[in-house]
């Protein structure tokens, strides 16, 4: 117990340095955080406190916000609170799709919450609309501020996922 409290006190103080307009050193930080969190319930918690306290209003950091509301899904224990969460994520990623909807990063972030929410539920609507982004993105070497590590992981994840066409799997074979 302590020291999950002293890990959270220091990812705080970390997480506090946060300037949240966007900056690329943010992004950098929130980025490290995320994958983290895909983990540990705790990073999670925390960082969708920090970056909820702070209302963002980029784009970006609307995105992680959402990601973190699945994030907050995945580590629920109560079917109803998954759902309540699934269903948040997918208002916010929306919000953050309609400031920028050319922002391959942000229609990664629904593409993948999407492709692991069972279809049933009905919150995977949009995963040809974000694959056809992404494809174009990619075609245009529009990667916005995603670096090079981004760029491949994305790409493999795509070519895994199974849901792509044949030239958009050559398209994202290239990046690999």
């Amino acid at each position: 117990m302590k020291f999950r409290l002293i890990f959270l006190a220091a990812l705080s103080l970390s997480l506090g340095s946060f300037a949240s307009d966007g900056s690329a050193e943010e992004i950098r930080n929130i980025k490290q955080a995320m994958y983290r969190s895909i983990e540990s319930s705790y990073v999670t918690d925390s960082l969708y406190a920090d970056l909820k306290s702070r209302v963002p209003q980029n784009a970006l950091l609307i995105g992680y916000l959402g990601t973190l509301e699945a994030l907050k899904a995945k580590h629920a224990w109560n079917p109803y609170n998954k759902i309540k969460y699934v269903a948040l994520a997918q208002k916010t990623l929306k919000r953050a799709i309609k400031k920028d909807p050319s922002n391959m990063e942000i229609r990664f972030m629904r593409f993948s919450v999407q492709h692991y929410t069972p279809a049933f539920l009905g919150f995977s609507k949009d995963l040809d609309e974000d694959r056809g982004v992404i494809a174009k993105q990619y075609r245009n070497r529009k990667f916005g501020q995603a670096d090079q590590e981004l760029v491949k992981n994305i790409a493999s994840f795509m070519i895994s996922s199974k849901r792509c066409a044949q030239d958009e799997l050559a398209l994202f074979k290239k990046y690999v």
